[in-house]
């Protein structure tokens, strides 16, 4: 009888263990993707940039600003649309108008934050890499929508394998 509560004792601190760690291994490993794909982005940017030193010590700054400011928003609207899927039914017309008000009030705000980076960039980058940086943002887009694709493929086993296809992270 001593050993069977020995053993379940075993079983129930292992299984414990687990449910803590598995949360931080997770974590860790998405932390860990997100730095790549963070390098990643700097060095993309940086490349279809020319950036010099200088110039980098300043754009990232901005940048940064700029994409924390524009998740927050993203989260937000996210959060919006999740709330209405869930209770469509049971929403009022005033709230329904309040969360389509919000939805547009975040649009603007996105819109706004593109008016604010377009100025700042101009403050820290010659014209030719203003445009250039709208250029690299949507190559960046388009290739990391490329790789997630690549990736998801490989998963299920279709990877059809480009001359060109690259997979840097």
């Amino acid at each position: 009888m001593k050993n069977y509560k020995l053993q379940t004792m075993k079983k129930g601190l292992i299984f414990l263990i687990l449910i803590v760690t598995l949360p931080i291994m997770r974590l860790t490993a998405q932390n860990a993707n997100f730095e790549k794909l963070n390098a990643y982005k700097v060095g993309f940017f940086t490349k279809k940039l020319n950036l010099t030193s200088q110039e980098a010590e300043k754009f990232w700054p901005i940048y940064n600003e700029y994409q924390k400011q524009k998740n927050l928003l993203q989260v937000d609207k996210i959060s919006i649309i999740r709330d209405f899927n869930q209770s469509e039914s049971t929403l009022s017309d005033s709230q329904l108008s309040d969360m389509g008000d919000k939805l547009i009030a975040d649009v603007a705000q996105e819109s706004s934050l593109a008016v604010t980076l377009h100025k700042k960039l101009k403050e820290v980058l010659p014209p030719a890499k203003v445009i250039r940086f709208y250029q690299a943002e949507n190559q960046y887009k388009a290739q990391l929508l490329e790789e997630l694709q690549g990736a998801k493929q490989q998963q299920g086993g279709k990877q059809q394998i480009r001359p060109n296809q690259r997979r840097n992270f």
